[in-house]
């Protein structure tokens, strides 16, 4: 299917995958769909699986737009709860066509959570609650990062399952459109195709051979060959290897380091499990021209995980590092909070400047890139579609350089190979179906799709009840009410009677205010506890901060809401 066909089948409005080989173009065709609803006025949201991957489209994570989050999965309470939160809540009512790139590393268990988050904003009849959706991506790529259990309960049914595997894949019901030309890997000067591509399509086609190692071969441990001066990117399969070449690096620059600490507070498994999920190191040390990555979106949209640059100095007042994004920005990273919450209350937060090095970056951190210069490690690759994805990132084959390379790098996942073939055909026919569709009328529906669908002309009465929403007081939230009362030194029963809330209300607004760094002087109310350094000492040794072991502990002597007030006073 040609990008242009592709375009007009997309403009139709129903669910799509986007689909191709690396350097397809698929992202260019999703950014020219993008500018099209952009100047017709479509809200929509552009997201991805990866934040690598969000900066490429100039958006953010599917798991941050949709609440979904690190969970790997989700009950209906948990659900509701996504469903009451008014940010989530406003990114729904606001899309008409969601978008999600890079969908192969996407879990068939996360596709699913998205479409019963969909659902439960808009439209529990339809699909993804009535949005468009376009996922777009290479299954030949990596598949998402998987674990041996997810929690499930002992269902482990969604185990290493791809994203079109999954139910919401098959109620949605989407159209293919498999791009065949091809962008990245062009022909030569000498008028000849590039061997580049000829290896991809080996592998991709899972006719990898030795002949197919010759050419690798000539780019064995030798420089890339490029018309200017640039320093190839390194690219390894592993993390360890990868801290190994930073920190080699980072001796040779003969200037002082700035060592940045990791803070820490809550209780110690909790912690543990922030640190696990942070890239930023407990101990971050920095030169001034060391390469670094941001780890960490930023509130205020200044960069994205993923973005990358060069230390250019260190911050004369606060100290902290200023870093030259490969786009000319200049940013002072400031430390950022990672945190852990449980029924709105702050269990455990990490703090740290949100970099990490990266002069060399592993292969799951490339996918999207296009290289012209890189340095590859594919010797000890260990997933089908390594290889793949590290050699479709440069241009050509002069422009790599090549450690190494195992039987495993030039393999691709025999279900995704299968799989291929069915996506291909079902293409095939989406694109028949196009060409048999009258252009006149094929016109006509695109503009009622985009007129009357995406911009709601018809709609007016909604038009304007939401008019009238936005220019409604904002209400005081209610945990601020129950702090300027606490402010004034008012018992909490006194609060619960006064404002005809429960204890057990007035209770969760001070772990809120705890959480959030907002709680007023406590001290009156710790001193009419009785035991209170008996209950914190024991809360002390937890690691996870649970209520039901200390409750057994003092056999029941203290209720639930004591201790739940003593842990958020601690």
């Amino acid at each position: 299917m040609t990008q242009q066909e592709a375009l007009d089948l997309l403009k139709l409005g129903g669910n799509t995958f986007l689909t191709g080989a690396a350097g397809s173009g698929k992202t260019y065709l999703l950014n020219q769909y993008i500018d099209h609803l952009r100047t017709h006025g479509v809200n929509m949201a552009i997201t991805a699986s990866t934040g690598i991957a969000a900066t490429h489209i100039g958006g953010q994570t599917i798991h941050s737009w949709s609440g979904i989050g690190i969970n790997d999965y989700l009950s209906d309470e948990d659900i509701q709860k996504i469903v009451t939160n008014k940010r989530l809540k406003a990114n729904f009512n606001k899309t008409k066509v969601l978008i999600i790139d890079e969908v192969s590393m996407l879990h068939a268990r996360q596709l699913d959570m998205v479409e019963r988050i969909s659902r439960a904003m808009l439209d529990e009849e339809q699909s993804f609650g009535g949005l468009q959706v376009i996922l777009c991506g290479d299954f030949f790529q990596l598949p998402p990062i998987t674990k041996s259990s997810y929690g499930f309960g002992g269902n482990e049914e969604y185990e290493k399952k791809f994203a079109y595997e999954c139910p919401a894949w098959e109620q949605g019901n989407f159209n293919i459109c498999y791009l065949h030309e091809q962008f990245r890997q062009k022909n030569t000067k000498k008028g000849s195709s590039d061997p580049l591509l000829s290896i991809l399509n080996d592998i991709r086609n899972g006719e990898a051979s030795e002949k197919t190692k010759i050419p690798l071969r000539t780019r064995y441990k030798k420089d890339p060959e490029t018309e200017e001066d640039i320093s190839p990117t390194k690219l390894f399969s592993r993390n360890v290897n990868v801290d190994s070449i930073n920190q080699r690096e980072l001796k040779k620059i003969q200037k002082q380091s700035k060592i940045f600490t990791m803070e820490t507070h809550g209780f110690k498994k909790l912690v543990e499990t922030l640190q696990r999920s942070c890239l930023s190191p407990e101990e971050l040390e920095l030169k001034t021209g060391a390469e670094v990555m941001f780890v960490k979106n930023s509130n205020e949209g200044k960069y994205v995980n993923g973005t990358r640059g060069v230390i250019e100095s260190f911050d004369q007042d606060s100290g902290y590092p200023v870093v030259r994004t490969f786009d000319g920005l200049y940013i002072t990273a400031t430390p950022e909070e990672w945190r852990l919450e449980e029924d709105g209350a702050v269990r455990a937060t990490i703090k740290q400047v949100p970099l990490r090095l990266a002069w060399a970056i592993t292969i799951h951190k490339s996918q999207g890139m296009t290289l012209d210069a890189a340095e590859i490690d594919l010797s000890d690759a260990f997933e089908p579609g390594m290889g793949y994805v590290a050699l479709s990132r440069v241009r050509s084959l002069d422009g790599l350089k090549l450690l190494g390379l195992n039987d495993t790098a030039l393999r691709v996942h025999p279900t995704v190979l299968e799989h291929d073939k069915k996506f291909q055909e079902w293409s095939d026919l989406a694109c028949t179906a196009l060409k048999e569709f009258p252009t006149t009328k094929k016109q006509t529906k695109q503009e009622e799709i985009l007129f009357e669908r995406f911009c709601g002309l018809r709609d007016t009465k909604l038009v304007q009840k939401r008019q009238e929403n936005k220019i409604k007081k904002k209400k005081t939230p209610t945990h601020l009410i129950t702090a300027e009362m606490l402010a004034e030194k008012k018992s909490l029963e006194d609060i619960a009677n006064e404002r005809e809330l429960t204890l057990g209300t007035v209770i969760s607004h001070v772990e809120k205010l705890s959480g959030s760094k907002m709680l007023p002087d406590m001290d009156y109310v710790k001193k009419k506890i009785k035991s209170f350094a008996s209950i914190k000492k024991e809360f002390s040794k937890s690691n996870d901060g649970a209520l039901t072991p200390v409750f057994k502990k003092f056999k029941g002597k203290y209720s639930f809401e004591t201790l739940r007030l003593v842990r958020a006073l601690m």
